[in-house]
């Protein structure tokens, strides 16, 4: 017989649940200390290929590798092993039960969860990796690359919080745990990140654009003025 669970809603079934093995102590901790592993050596990389690099693209660098290590390994997983977790103990598939009690689609097979993190995982996460190097070489072709993947990811999450909210408004589902700390904590906090950021990436890639194309069009008015008083 699958164990008893503690998620919401109340009764949803989890076929072949196993608890997890490690707290959730440990759990947060790991994750917290592989990411500041992945950002050591990100910023050392990084200054080394290019030394003059400012701390704004420096922090940028850092947040798309980030991105890239999350949504490739992590959220990869999820996509590749979604129907077996459950009843997994792999670290990866213990992190997404403690998720999980934010937000219990992730272990029932739910369409749009998986559908949402397999276009992530194959999508935003190699680019992101690409996009970081971009930053780093300052590649002419960083700026629309990041206002693509920004995008992705806040499309994305705007369509996570808003099933979540219709399916709570609508038919009074509610998916997350009542205690604070995995509705704000996990739900809220972690993935606003994935707002608010794209959404100032998205704003500076735009104004970037803007500018050079305001230069352009500056530079052809002065070749043609140029050329106007040479023919007179």
């Amino acid at each position: 017989m699958t164990p008893p669970h503690s998620y919401y809603p109340m009764g949803v079934e989890i076929p072949n649940y196993v608890p997890n093995q490690w707290s959730s102590l440990q759990l947060v901790s790991t994750f917290a200390f592989t990411c500041l592993i992945a950002l050591t050596a990100a910023k050392t990389i990084a200054t080394s290929v290019n030394p003059r690099i400012t701390i704004p693209e420096l922090s940028k660098a850092l947040w798309f590798t980030l991105c890239g290590c999350i949504h490739l390994i992590l959220e990869g997983y999820y996509a590749l092993f979604f129907a077996t977790l459950p009843g997994s103990q792999h670290l990866l598939a213990q992190l997404w039960k403690e998720y999980s009690m934010s937000d219990s689609r992730y272990l029932t097979s739910h369409a749009f969860v998986m559908s949402m993190e397999s276009i992530t995982a194959w999508c935003w996460g190699p680019l992101s990796f690409v996009l970081a190097y971009f930053i780093v070489t300052d590649n002419p072709f960083r700026h629309p690359l990041q206002i693509i993947i920004s995008t992705g990811q806040l499309y994305g999450d705007v369509l996570y919080y808003g099933t979540c909210a219709f399916d709570f408004l609508v038919y009074g589902v509610e998916y997350s745990r009542p205690e604070g700390y995995y509705f704000y904590g996990y739900f809220v906090l972690l993935n606003g990140f994935w707002i608010v950021i794209p959404a100032l990436l998205i704003a500076d890639s735009v104004r970037a654009c803007g500018r050079v194309f305001a230069e352009t069009k500056r530079t052809k008015m002065v070749r043609a003025n140029w050329n106007v008083k040479i023919t007179s």
